[in-house]
């Protein structure tokens, strides 16, 4: 059976989509920890991120880099922080987030009940700042 985040790859399930590309998909966590919480996944259903060949990790990098830089942009922040768990769904994906304190990274502090109006806003903000960064063909592939 497909993960959720192959579902909301496929648009079979709402997602707040930012950025696609043959190889991966990133969209807003549907429980933030912060504004602009985004998980960046393959495609390629894999459940542990040492299981990935080194090439998917290599571009799963990349754009988790143009999504952390777009994220400092469009959501100011002191870092941007990173993790790769995989305990929740069993298809690799690294959350990526702004953050200003250490107590940012608790998952005991995720949105329960996020505003939907608020995680537009947010994904609007994220996709605007990743366009400026040169990635429009990307953000244009997410919202198809």
């Amino acid at each position: 059976m497909p993960t959720v985040f192959s579902q909301i790859i496929r648009g079979e399930r709402p997602g707040r989509l930012v950025w696609r590309d043959p190889v991966c998909a990133a969209f807003l966590d549907a429980y933030p920890l912060t504004d602009g919480h985004t998980l960046v996944v393959p495609v390629t259903e894999v459940d542990r991120w040492t299981d990935a060949p080194d090439d998917l990790m290599a571009h799963l990098w990349q754009v988790v880099g143009a999504v952390g830089r777009a994220q400092q942009v469009a959501f100011p922040s002191r870092r941007i922080g990173l993790m790769v768990m995989g305990y929740e769904i069993p298809h690799l994906h690294i959350h990526s987030f702004p953050t200003n304190r250490f107590a940012d990274f608790d998952l005991a502090h995720k949105d329960r009940r996020p505003d939907p109006r608020r995680l537009d806003a947010n994904a609007s903000a994220l996709r605007q700042a990743l366009r400026e960064a040169g990635y429009a063909a990307q953000v244009d592939a997410a919202q198809a």
